[in-house]
């Protein structure tokens, strides 16, 4: 709807009063993503960085010769020197005409750049800032003395397009950096646009997406003619009064002219799909949509008749899990019976058999007769290799002794009269054996009673064999003897061997001397004298 002629010169003053400025660009260029501007006002190189940075950007880079161009077009042949966004680096003293930008760099803090255009010098010192002027030479300057203006760069990330107003209405620009004028062919964001004809003011705002677009604060289209009435979709006018429409899919926005998904804003927990101007919530699978339409509930596949599970039936969030009973595994999603061998008590080995399963031994190792699921050391010769971990420790079968670091040897418990009367040495044990009439009876060979053969002989039976020699009684334990210790049984062995040498010396000379005396009469001191001397009962001829 145009405004009324009187209101037009309150909106110029608006926005002449939107831009307080204390600086003014003398003249402006803007691309799709850049403005330059040039302010021809005498300052230091500090305080035109400082102008520069008010508006919102930086002193000039020059890096290609499209900015160049733009220098021209901005200078329009007058006379005067400006600061460029160039000076020399701290860590030097001197320029270097070596380098390409002679040790300066860039006021954004790099040194790239795909062009140069230095004015004939050489090195030169306390010149730490650059200027250009008509001739676009680049000159060193000392940065403390004014030049005659300065070149400012401000950087967008879009820009909104030049308005054909219709009927050739002029249209006036107003740049956030202050500069002003019709002949602009973008506008970066935060610009506005004044159109007195047609009584509008709009402004160029970030969108969501699409980049910038022309703007104003009534929602609803304007004149079609005009920037397509700054509908993101179509504009079309019906009884002069203009309207935007979108795209299937999509339903205006809130101020009237931009499209968006009915979906967006909506409140729907998992999925939003847009429906005929407006939306439908659907759930994720293993949910349902609750009774307020936007939620989502899951649903219990458990309790599904037949069960989806051949064993057990776990409900998760949005699913179900199967598991099998124990015995059991679930192979390719079917429970199989685990073998025989599963989980079975075996110390070592299990070996599966058609009814079940048989405990196993390791070499080296054999079932223990007590508890035939556990494995004990063993040795069926007189030698074998030791049971080494490997922790580097060494152990033997009980009955044998460590020999070394790596042999066991069989101990001969019948050396240690562990029997009352015969005694066979086996492979880590012994066995007892008492003569015939006897048997073995608390450790003792006792003569068989008449109720013990009865007894013995009564019933059917079958003799039980060990595998394995089972001693009568327990060896000791087999352990290495220290070396004292058997140069004391040495000993001890020697002293009681002497002694009993020298015992039955002394029991042979005294019956010697007994049947002697018996063949001799004591009469008086000369025959007690020669009774002292042994005079046989029988005198050979």
């Amino acid at each position: 709807m145009p405004l009324p002629p009187l209101l037009l010169p309150l909106l110029l003053g608006t926005a002449a009063l939107a831009q307080p400025r204390e600086l003014s660009p003398a003249a402006a260029q803007c691309l799709e993503h850049e403005c330059f501007a040039v302010f021809w006002a005498s300052r230091p190189f500090s305080g035109a960085s400082e102008g520069c940075e008010r508006g919102g950007g930086h002193l000039m880079t020059v890096r290609s010769t499209v900015a160049e161009d733009a220098i021209a077009l901005l200078l329009q042949n007058r006379e005067g020197r400006l600061w460029l966004g160039l000076s020399l680096s701290p860590a030097l003293s001197c320029t270097e005409p070596s380098l390409r930008l002679r040790g300066f760099r860039w006021v954004t803090g790099d040194r790239s750049t795909d062009y140069t255009n230095w004015a004939p010098s050489g090195q030169r010192c306390g010149e730490r800032c650059v200027t250009v002027s008509r001739e676009l030479r680049w000159e060193e300057r000392r940065c403390e003395e004014a030049a005659d203006g300065f070149l400012c760069q401000y950087s967008y990330g879009g820009s909104c397009p030049r308005l054909a107003a219709p009927h050739g209405a002029p249209v006036t620009y107003f740049t956030p950096f202050g500069a002003r004028g019709a002949d602009f062919l973008a506008l970066p964001p935060r610009s506005t646009a004044l159109i007195p004809a047609l009584g509008l003011e709009l402004r160029c705002e970030d969108g969501e997406g699409a980049g910038p677009r022309w703007s104003r604060d009534i929602p609803g289209a304007w004149r079609c003619q005009l920037g397509g009435g700054g509908c993101a979709g179509t504009c079309w006018e019906q009884g002069g009064r203009p309207r935007c429409s979108c795209p299937e899919g999509t339903v205006l926005g809130p101020d009237g002219r931009g499209c968006r998904s009915p979906c967006e804003g909506a409140q729907c927990q998992h999925h939003c799909v847009p429906a005929e101007g407006s939306f439908v919530c659907m759930c994720a699978t293993g949910y349902r949509l609750a009774a307020d339409g936007v939620s989502c509930e899951d649903i219990d596949d458990c309790a599904d008749e037949p069960s989806p599970c051949e064993h057990k039936c776990v409900n998760t969030k949005g699913g179900f899990e199967c598991q099998c009973n124990s015995g059991y595994s679930m192979v390719q999603g079917r429970c199989q019976p685990l073998p025989p061998c599963w989980k079975t008590p075996c110390q070592q080995l299990c070996e599966e058999l058609p009814q079940g399963y048989r405990c196993g031994c390791h070499p080296g190792y054999a079932l223990d007769p007590r508890n035939s699921t556990l494995c004990l050391p063993y040795c069926n010769s007189t030698e074998c290799p030791a049971l080494c971990e490997d922790s580097g420790v060494c152990f033997c079968p009980e009955g044998f002794l460590l020999d070394g670091d790596d042999a066991c040897v069989d101990i001969d418990e019948c050396e240690s009269e562990h029997c009352p009367s015969n005694c066979t040495n086996t492979p880590g044990g012994y066995q007892c054996h008492c003569p015939p009439g006897q048997q073995f009876r608390d450790s003792d060979c006792v003569p068989v009673q008449p109720e013990d053969v009865e007894e013995e002989l009564s019933g059917d039976f079958e003799p039980v064999l060990p595998t394995t020699a089972v001693p009568s009684r327990p060896p000791p334990k087999a352990e290495r003897l220290h070396p004292g210790v058997l140069v004391g049984i040495a000993a001890g062995a020697l002293l009681s061997l002497l002694a009993v040498v020298a015992l039955g010396y002394h029991l042979a000379r005294k019956r010697c001397r007994s049947h002697g005396s018996m063949d001799y009469k004591y009469g008086g001191p000369r025959q007690k004298e020669l009774g002292m001397q042994p005079v046989p009962s029988a005198q050979k001829p």
